[in-house]
């Protein structure tokens, strides 16, 4: 009961009260016991939070790089080839090497490289690194150029196999730049096929296995054995890892070949031209071995045209290729030696590519440039060349361009 100020409060401790009071105010009584309760809730909250604030923690140490992480010292032990995939950052390339063996922490890598602004910079493909690198020297190793290996570099234009140049230069072939690319020396050893091993695999491997484009597979396997995939391996950088077997190499060559293909626009490329998509590559390394770039197009109108008239094409590319040899002009005795790939003796084309054509080559040999031109000749030392329409004419460019001196 109170009284009529309020200052005193039976219900917080008056002791003069009844029994039905007392009843009343038990409920109260059981609230240290509710506290009980609520305490345990939030000791098990805040065990809860510490346990997912560690393992955040944990989380962004990994990460961010602080606190302490393993590392080990020296330049390392074995060899032992990483890749560095597409869209890796400075962490995941840490967690490579580590999985690798080749640093003890992914953070002995990143904590390594924070202050390098060319770690940031690395880029997808493969290295050679060492087993059990401190950070610093993996990073000192990713870093330097000679460790970049299986990168693939071809130039269209380039053919299967090793040519000699007039100045008697060897220009290396497909075959020697892959060889080349795939090489890779693991604990003193070298791995990686050899040109042979590589000749051997692209006359006797399937050719779908070997990963050649589907709608190219049904000429190509017609083809002299030793040259049915010429054509087939496009021009591009493209990193292959070192030390693999020859079929291995040329498939992951000609896979990467056949999306590229894929992404100009082939098969469908050759739609409406009236020849096959593989007649078509055929036609763009006849253009890519003929001209220059600003070319193409017109060189392709005069293979259109001699091929629709049944005129022999006469070009010394195809004579070259088989000799190995290229010269601007060939001789009468190399234009008067039969085979497949003399096209001042047949008609048509030859039965194969006779190096990789770019992407502008191929589009010429699809897209033709309009207009009347049945000759043409290299004129500048730059290797333009000049078209005609008639014999004369043609005759007259030939003139000039001796007189100039460009053969």
């Amino acid at each position: 009961m109170t009284d009529g100020l309020g200052l005193f409060d039976n219900s917080r401790g008056d002791l003069d009260h009844d029994d039905e009071d007392y009843e009343d105010e038990r409920p109260r009584r059981q609230r240290p016991k509710r506290r009980k309760r609520k305490a345990t809730f939030w000791v098990f909250a805040a065990v809860v939070v510490l346990i997912i604030g560690g393992g955040a923690y944990y989380g962004l140490t990994e990460i961010l790089g602080f606190g302490s992480y393993d590392d080990y010292t020296g330049s390392g032990e074995a060899d032992v080839v990483i890749e560095v995939t597409s869209g890796q950052g400075t962490a995941d390339i840490g967690a490579t090497l580590k999985d690798k063996g080749v640093v003890a922490s992914a953070r002995a890598f990143t904590v390594a490289g924070e202050d390098d602004a060319k770690v940031k910079g690395i880029q997808p493909g493969y290295y050679a690194m060492k087993t059990k690198m401190s950070g610093k020297a993996a990073v000192a190793r990713i870093l330097e150029k000679k460790y970049r290996v299986g990168q693939l570099q071809i130039k269209a234009g380039t053919q299967l196999d090793d040519i000699t140049q007039p100045d008697k230069k060897v220009t290396p072939g497909i075959f020697t730049l892959i060889a080349d690319a795939a090489a890779v020396t693991i604990d003193g050893k070298q791995a990686g096929p050899t040109v042979e091993q590589l000749r051997k695999a692209a006359e006797t491997a399937d050719l779908k296995t070997l990963g050649v484009a589907s709608w190219a597979i049904p000429d190509a396997s017609k083809a002299e054995p030793k040259r049915r995939l010429e054509g087939l391996i496009t021009p591009g950088v493209t990193d292959i890892m070192p030390g693999q077997s020859a079929e291995d190499t040329l498939k992951t060559v000609l896979t990467n070949s056949a999306s590229t293909m894929d992404g100009w626009g082939m098969p469908k490329l050759a739609d409406n031209t009236g020849y096959t998509p593989y007649q078509v590559l055929v036609m763009g390394s006849l253009i890519e071995r003929e001209g220059i770039a600003k070319d193409f197009g017109k060189i392709s109108e005069v293979t259109y045209r001699r091929l629709a008239e049944g005129t022999k094409l006469g070009y010394d590319s195809t004579i070259n290729y088989v000799l190995d040899a290229p010269v601007i002009t060939t001789n009468g005795a190399a234009r008067n030696a039969p085979g497949p790939y003399n096209t001042y003796l047949n008609t048509g084309l030859p039965p194969t590519p006779i190096a990789a054509p770019s992407s502008d080559a191929v589009n010429a040999a699809a897209k033709p440039e309009p207009g009347n031109w049945r000759f043409f000749v290299k004129c500048q030392k730059d290797g333009t060349s000049c078209f005609a329409e008639n014999a004369q004419q043609h005759q007259a460019n030939v003139n000039k361009a001796r007189a100039d001196g460009v053969f």
